[in-house]
């Protein structure tokens, strides 16, 4: 793989990681600016704020592995993770769009993984 491939994967690999370490570390730091983005439907299974606490290990996990696990399962894993959420939160549109782009580049990462 020639040096501008690597690269290119690199800055990928920081994109996708950055699309998840960035709201799970405000979370914690500042949960009530973040739990308008989850979805009224949570409340059902769980409080929104405990939502938060469970899912925000998550994110940063998922980013780790993009970051540092040369596998294509932790960019998978961010990929659906990505469009999950904008097929749960399809009325929040406007919001989630830029998700799918992310998803896309996610994917992409999967494919440039030797298997």
């Amino acid at each position: 793989m020639d040096s501008s491939t690597k690269n290119a994967i690199l800055l990928l690999k920081i994109g996708v990681a950055f699309a998840f370490i960035y709201p799970a570390l405000s979370a914690f730091i500042d949960p009530s600016a973040w739990i308008g983005y989850v979805p009224m439907w949570v409340e059902s299974l769980v409080p929104r704020e405990i939502f938060l606490l469970i899912f925000s290990p998550l994110e940063i996990i998922v980013a780790l592995g993009v970051l540092f696990w040369n596998k294509q399962l932790p960019s998978i894993v961010a990929g659906v993770m990505l469009i999950t959420i904008v097929v749960l939160n399809g009325n929040e549109f406007s919001i989630v769009f830029r998700d799918i782009s992310i998803a896309i580049m996610a994917f992409a990462l999967a494919l440039s993984v030797k298997k």
